[in-house]
């Protein structure tokens, strides 16, 4: 079960990432915080490029697929889930053309970037809910050892590269971003360093 072990450590790496941008923005609203307006962009780069593009995708093949086969269990979730994984490019746009918005000195552009990023939020916390919930006890029922052996090596063969637990492979330096984040994001999930410059 190494595949669920790596899929839900990404669900709880990404719901840090998601609750510390959250603290970020609401002490920049509060204007405890000076906003680094390149990290905000480059944390929207990066819930674009693992979330939506390498993890979605391994559920969608290492999990959901071989599940279908083996059982019709689950069915509507799995619907649910995988059009939801496939409108994935909607949500990031969203995402980025309201921190553009924001960057660009927008009236109302923290605001509007606070609300976007909060419905994204929301979205992933029920999505990953469902999964967990819903689908993961499915697959404990229903895999065989071929579908596992399959699975370990679909999810160990593209790391999070903001995961804590393992190194980072992506050529961007995600564990860069990470670091800032936590530099800059208030306590308990940061060190509430100080403010950052734009840069």
């Amino acid at each position: 079960m190494e595949a669920l072990r790596i899929l839900l450590d990404e669900h709880q790496s990404l719901a840090a990432i998601l609750h510390a941008i959250r603290l970020m923005l609401r002490d920049i609203g509060a204007g405890t915080l000076q906003p680094d307006k390149a990290l905000l962009r480059a944390m929207v780069q990066y819930l674009d490029a693992y979330p939506e593009k390498r993890h979605h995708p391994k559920e969608d093949a290492f999990i959901f697929a071989p599940l279908r086969r083996r059982t019709g269990e689950g069915a509507a979730a799995l619907d649910r889930l995988e059009d939801e994984h496939a409108h994935g490019n909607a949500r990031i746009k969203a995402l980025e053309d309201a921190v553009q918005r924001y960057i660009d000195g927008a009236p109302e552009g923290l605001a509007g970037f606070v609300a976007a990023f909060e419905a994204f939020a929301d979205f992933y916390r029920d999505h990953m809910l469902r999964e967990e919930r819903e689908i993961l006890p499915l697959v404990r029922k229903h895999f065989t050892a071929d579908d596992w052996a399959a699975a370990n090596a679909g999810f160990a063969g593209a790391a999070d590269p903001m995961s804590g637990t393992r190194e980072p492979r992506e050529p961007d330096d995600f564990a860069r971003i990470f670091s800032r984040l936590v530099a800059a994001a208030p306590a308990p999930i940061g060190l509430g360093a100080g403010p950052y410059e734009d840069g």
